[in-house]
């Protein structure tokens, strides 16, 4: 595998077989490890020499036999910085790292969350092994997870990586073997085993921080079953907890669509507060792990994809973190 964090220099050789006889097209069928954005901006940085000469038109036409030269810059250092944060690893490869995110950890620096966040401890953890996804030596991050959502995570390590695992989750598994499952405890019972939630999702037209079900939305899709149920202290369902998959990937997906049902996440503050007095039918011990949750009850806990480079299928599954554990054995109990 070719590395691209340092400085170094390439050479191609035109064979004639690349598809394309376009500079840009020929670059991205021969180096495969930098992303087609990248190779553009360097053919339009000077970067790319022809015959000895500077050539900066992507669209130039190459001929079969023509050795192209391209001076790759050491990958920029990351912005923001790599700061010291424990991380959960499940997988690690030269491509890929698979993570199980703890709650409370943002993944991406914003507003009000400059640091400590994945971001930065990725830059921390992966070093100089982070190629330099388009120019710069940071990593890929392709889906998220809410503040306080747990589970498994993909990071790509390079552009080869990043641009496969971008295709993957814009797919999510229509054509190809993606799945991403999350556990799911939400309020009441479903009037049946499974089922498909396919609405809409956008902005909330009122609270800009919140999404909502509206129609002219993003295409959202959300495939449940029933795993187990929960009674309250007067014998009726008060609980489920749900197996949910997802064929699009929109903010806050699962947690709006639950609602949107009439079956919103347990511990939900932004999506289920009008069900804060459905607690009153949970034993103590039930509402003292609820308080104690502090968080919506979901966790991502399979994901499976193909690996960018070898094609592979691979598959991973994380059980539900302690305060999920204790909320179901409590709500198993009718405590």
């Amino acid at each position: 595998m070719e590395s691209f964090g340092s400085a170094q220099r390439l050479e191609v050789v035109v064979e004639g077989d690349e598809g394309s006889a376009r500079l840009d097209r020929v670059l991205a069928a021969r180096l495969p490890d930098l992303s087609r954005s990248r190779l553009k901006a360097l053919i339009l940085a000077g970067a790319v020499r022809l015959k000895a000469a500077e050539v900066r038109d992507p669209a130039y036409h190459v001929s079969s036999g023509d050795t192209i030269i391209i001076d790759v810059p050491e990958a920029a250092p990351p912005e923001p910085k790599g700061e010291d944060i424990a991380l959960d690893i499940v997988f690690e490869d030269d491509d890929i790292v698979v993570i199980n995110k703890p709650k409370g950890l943002v993944v991406h620096p914003a507003a009000g969350h400059e640091t400590g966040t994945l971001v930065n401890a990725l830059i921390a953890h992966c070093g100089t092994s982070l190629s330099g996804i388009g120019g710069v030596r940071r990593p890929g991050i392709v889906h998220r997870l809410d503040k306080d959502t747990t589970g498994l995570m993909v990071v790509a390590k390079n552009d080869l990586a990043h641009a496969s695992l971008t295709a993957q989750f814009a797919d999510h598994g229509r054509t190809g073997p993606m799945r991403r499952g999350y556990m799911a405890f939400a309020w009441g019972l479903p009037g049946r085993h499974r089922g498909t939630i396919d609405a809409p999702i956008d902005r909330h037209p009122h609270a800009r921080e919140r999404m909502a079900v509206r129609q002219g939305g993003r295409e959202a899709v959300t495939h449940w079953e029933l795993l187990q149920s929960f009674t309250g202290r007067d014998g009726k369902p008060v609980a489920a907890l749900l197996a949910c998959e997802l064929e699009t990937g929109r903010t806050h997906q699962i947690r709006v669509h639950l609602a949107h049902i009439g079956h919103p996440l347990m511990g939900d503050a932004v999506y289920g507060p009008h069900f804060k007095t459905k607690a009153n039918q949970l034993g103590q011990q039930s509402q003292g792990a609820l308080t104690a949750l502090g968080r919506q009850a979901l966790h991502a806990y399979l994901l499976v994809l193909e690996h960018p480079r070898t094609a592979e299928l691979l598959h991973w599954e994380a059980g539900l973190p302690e305060d999920l554990l204790l909320l179901e054995s409590v709500l198993k109990a009718a405590l």
